[in-house]
């Protein structure tokens, strides 16, 4: 039984690719699989969210979303505005503590990032996964201002007790920039371990069988694939530094 929380450090950052490339690794493995995304804002109802582009490419089915609200808002923004009830999180804890009970691995994608506040008392995802007690995996940009994004969410996860399972960018271009190329040092600095894993963009692109193949080179051997991050900080490293 484990559950891994999937946070960004902003909102667009490739949290449903990596969660996602978690799901379709893990199956691929033969691990019983559950996704649970308890907000989905920016969606109507009949409309596909976040778990059905998770279903499209890791061919996962169980799947488990919470409330749903059409405007792109922050969950609890989005519930105000729409008169609904928000998303208790609090509830969310018990429903993937029955899921984790019978499945080998649960997966929680949150919304936006770390901090957005799911109800009007300010419950959060770093909440959820400090009462789950669960690790958790987070997803940057890799380009100019990345860096203050993240440093921003580990200091925050450290102050809360929660435990952070790695970093994986969302969305690494085939022609990074100087910035980008600087910012894996930087931000392997920043959370004191190597990268996780390095999704290529247009990931959420790709058919099935495709996306398993980038999955397991986008991620680390920790979560089922094969990334190395020396050898991505060497190939990408040259002309960042007089050494």
């Amino acid at each position: 039984m484990s559950v891994l929380v999937v946070t960004g450090t902003d909102t667009g950052v490739g949290k449903t690719v990596v969660t996602a490339a978690l799901a379709a690794l893990a199956a691929a493995r033969g691990s019983s699989v559950a996704v649970v995304k308890p907000g989905q804002t920016g969606v109507d109802i009949g409309e596909p969210g976040d778990l059905q582009e998770i279903a499209r490419l890791a061919g996962i089915t169980d799947l488990h979303e919470g409330s749903r609200f059409p405007d792109p808002l922050s969950p609890a923004a989005a519930a105000r505005v729409s008169g609904k009830p928000p998303v208790h999180l609090s509830a969310s804890v018990a429903e993937i503590r029955e899921l984790a009970a019978e499945r080998q691995l649960v997966l929680v994608e949150g919304a936006g990032g770390l901090l957005v506040r799911f109800d009007e008392e300010g419950s959060t995802i770093a909440d959820l996964a400090r009462w789950l007690g669960a690790a958790v995996v987070v997803v940057a940009r890799p380009d100019l201002g990345t860096l203050n994004h993240t440093a921003l969410t580990f200091e925050a996860m450290a102050h809360r007790g929660v435990q952070p399972a790695g970093l994986v960018i969302g969305s690494w271009p085939g022609e990074p920039d100087l910035a980008m190329r600087c910012n894996i040092r930087d931000l392997e600095t920043i959370t004191a371990r190597p990268l996780a894993g390095v999704m290529p963009a247009g990931s959420g692109l790709l058919d099935p069988a495709e996306f398993l193949l980038a999955a397991s080179a986008g991620l680390s051997p920790a979560f089922g694939g094969t990334f190395d991050a020396g050898t991505f900080r060497e190939t990408h490293q040259k002309g960042t530094s007089r050494d």
